[in-house]
């Protein structure tokens, strides 16, 4: 039987990645040995789209609230790239993640099955 889900973010700087997710974003975590930090991310939803060219995989994080989270996130420090843009799924913007590159943070509008 499936448990859960377990997403790999791979970072240039894992330090910087993991603080960021345990200092700016709050998230707990266990440390599995040595400062390898494992999070729990909460509720979670997979989707599958349609791939246009090779297939890869994405990860983003949702919100209820997109401005006030994204000023809760800036008061810790968090930094984006770009603006908000309104997409067919919901609004989003592009949440710095040191080390990692970026994720997308995003409000959706369409239905949610993490709280099924």
């Amino acid at each position: 039987m499936i448990t859960a889900v377990h997403t790999l973010v791979y970072a240039e700087d894992a330090d910087a990645a993991r603080a960021f997710f345990r200092d700016v974003l709050g998230w707990p975590h266990v440390d599995a040995h040595d400062g390898w930090l494992i999070f729990r991310t909460g509720p979670s939803e997979l989707g599958v789209h349609p791939a246009e060219g090779a297939p890869t995989h994405e990860i983003s994080l949702m919100c209820d609230d997109l401005e006030t989270t994204m000023a809760e996130l800036a008061a810790k420090g968090a930094e984006f790239a770009g603006e908000v843009h309104a997409r067919a799924f919901g609004r989003a913007v592009q949440l710095k993640v040191p080390g990692a590159g970026e994720i997308m943070l995003y409000q959706p509008r369409h239905p949610t099955a993490y709280n099924l």
